[in-house]
């Protein structure tokens, strides 16, 4: 897989203390991202954006404001199903900033979403309504960017939805697996929401590389 410098753009979803071990809302392995995601912006990417959840206090989205309901069980929204989640990343707080050892040096745009109180937000592109757009879409395009390499938390949520969108929006997406990882919640018959986001995504045409391969295939990425 070669590599175009200069319209291909790395999007790292949601790569903040939160997510990670001792966090609000910890996906397992979530530390992991960190080192795997910088090699990448030290080498292939020249250009790189990133997402941050950024929710204000008592958030629809917080099992703290349902009385009586407990985090990772679903209500049904206005908008349609939504999974209630731990208090996290809460606007200014040190769990909600992008990691401090992520590389920020190529990022040149960070999307904030999740912060209009009653509306959640998966997707860098659009809120869990899946009407109000972040404008990622027309940014991207803008630049001439024509396809995206997402890695990041949670590959069952934000960056799976990130990548439907992005798929939706015309763009190539690929995931870069060594450089994700999932929150993994039941979901029937022996699988987790992992499973399902994989073969959701593999059916829209979605690819699925390592860092390691994209390397190897990519040579010098063009630096």
């Amino acid at each position: 897989m070669q590599l175009d410098p200069a319209t291909d753009a790395l999007l790292a979803i949601d790569v903040q203390p939160d997510f990670m071990s001792g966090g609000a809302l910890p996906v397992p392995g979530g530390d992991g991202v960190v080192p795997v995601i910088n090699r990448l912006l030290g080498g292939p990417f020249r250009h790189a954006v990133a997402t941050q959840d950024w929710h204000p206090p008592g958030h629809a989205s917080f099992a703290s404001v349902h009385p009586g309901r407990a985090p990772f069980e679903s209500i049904e929204a206005p908008y349609g199903p939504q999974t209630l989640w731990p208090d996290h990343c809460i606007q200014g707080s040190r769990g909600a900033a992008l990691h401090p050892a992520l590389d920020q040096s190529r990022i040149e745009l960070i999307v904030r979403k999740g912060f209009r109180p009653g509306v959640d937000s998966y997707s860098a592109f659009r809120e869990n309504d899946r009407v109000t757009s972040l404008c990622l879409d027309v940014w991207l395009r803008a630049r001439g960017f024509k396809r995206l390499f997402l890695v990041g938390l949670a590959i069952d949520y934000c960056v799976a939805w990130s990548a439907e969108d992005a798929i939706g929006a015309g763009f190539a997406v690929v995931v870069i697996e060594d450089a994700c990882r999932g929150i993994g919640l039941p979901a029937g018959a022996g699988r987790t929401t992992i499973d399902d986001a994989r073969d959701r995504l593999r059916a829209m045409g979605v690819a699925f590389v390592t860092s390691i391969d994209l390397a190897q295939r990519s040579g010098s990425g063009g630096r």
